[in-house]
């Protein structure tokens, strides 16, 4: 007799969170929301809480836990509400749940998604910071205290869809050549050069195939999206810079590659919608149901694929060169961009001063070897710091 699996989810309210849920109760016999998180959204979390159930919710933001929990009072929901950076990897860790999905975006995810791995969990992974601020620690962790990890990025997740089912983790052995990551190139990918300088948010987080958040969105319009893919490709799979090669693929129909070196190329095709990957990894090793339509290739027509220009997308070439120099610069690269993003956002600067503003960062602070997840968040408030003080003098 299968019993549920008991999930909790680092980041519910937003994209990928909503699409895990969609999933969930595609399968009320497999999957149960134990506990459901979010940073302030009060009235998505309580409408999660109405449908779900869960045993917990967690708010960030401790005003909004207030206001959540006189609004499920009110409801008459039993689900518990909690507070805090603690409660999450709280409810990350604790013995009842099986599998986490951490979507929290940005730095904030990392503290609970090292607790699930400390606590052996299986980590669905969809928070990049994770990897790239801190992989060579998180990775060790995963293997000390025997968790499971599987990604649920597009391209990450298609790409262990593509890999030997025995892969180990080298390359030479398993007979790969190289790893193709795709991007999609984003909405300016045509665009005039000169233009660039005028792009507003509303356009830059118009991405013509995938329905996303605006973080990611902008990201996925500099490129630095691919970037920080790069590096969690180089953790999940122990490939070295130089084998992992970046795709323009613009109908967002092939999500990833794996090269062998005896000429075959096995790619992981499908409709551009996050419920694939999530399902993949929520049912493996079996396939589940998710919802997504099946690709019709006749409506595909014709596949277009092209190299990257670096001088369109520079923040695409400082994230390999944050891979390359390694220690402390990945997440240098990490911190800068969120701020440097959130800026945009907030029309503070322009689009094209995003890689002006990281390459300042990167430039300024010191190498150093991070040993610790201390160590780690450490570099992030310095990278922080002074991308506020580059803002300033901008201003």
């Amino acid at each position: 007799m299968k019993t549920t699996r008991q999930i909790t989810i680092l980041g519910s309210t937003g994209s990928i969170g909503i699409s895990t849920l969609d999933v969930i109760a595609r399968h009320p016999d497999r999957f149960q929301a134990f506990a459901l998180t979010a940073n302030n959204n009060v009235e998505k979390m309580l409408s999660q809480c109405q449908r779900f159930q869960p045993r917990f919710a967690v708010m960030l933001d401790r005003g909004s836990s207030k206001q959540l929990a006189s609004a499920i009072k009110t409801a008459n929901i039993k689900t518990e509400v909690l507070s805090g950076i603690e409660s999450l990897e709280k409810v990350a860790s604790l013995p009842e749940v099986d599998t986490v999905m951490a979507a929290i975006v940005g730095a904030a995810g990392i503290r609970p998604t090292f607790a699930a791995a400390q606590a052996g969990k299986l980590v669905l992974l969809a928070n990049k910071e994770t990897l790239v601020m801190a992989g060579r620690i998180f990775t060790d962790l995963v293997k000390q205290h025997h968790a499971t990890l599987l990604p649920i990025d597009s391209e990450h997740n298609a790409i262990y869809q593509s890999l030997p089912h025995h892969f180990n983790g080298n390359l030479v052995t398993a007979g790969i050549s190289h790893i193709l990551l795709t991007a999609s190139g984003g909405p300016f990918r045509c665009a005039p050069l000169d233009s660039l300088e005028t792009v507003t948010p509303e356009q830059a987080c118009a991405h013509p195939n995938w329905d996303m958040g605006e973080k990611i969105s902008v990201d996925s319009a500099t490129m630095m999206n691919k970037g920080l893919e790069v590096i969690e490709a180089h953790w999940l799979f122990e490939a070295p810079p130089d084998k992992i090669q970046v795709v323009i693929h613009p109908q967002s129909v092939i999500h990833s590659m794996v090269a062998y070196v005896d000429g075959s190329v096995i790619a992981q095709l499908g409709n551009p919608d996050m419920r694939t990957p999530i399902a993949h990894a929520m049912g493996y090793p079996e396939r589940i149901e998710s919802g997504v339509s099946a690709l019709d290739m006749f409506k595909v027509a014709h596949l277009d694929f092209e190299e990257p220009d670096f001088e369109r997308f520079p923040c695409l070439d400082l994230a390999y060169q944050a891979l390359r120099t390694g220690g402390n610069m990945p997440a240098v690269l990490n911190a800068a961009n969120e701020i440097a993003v959130e800026s945009f956002l907030q029309k503070r600067m322009a689009f094209t001063a995003i890689p002006t503003m990281i390459r300042h960062v990167m430039q300024t602070i010191q190498y150093e070897e991070m040993m610790t997840l201390d160590d780690v968040l450490r570099t992030d408030r310095l990278a922080r710091a002074e991308s506020h003080e580059w803002l300033a003098n901008l201003q």
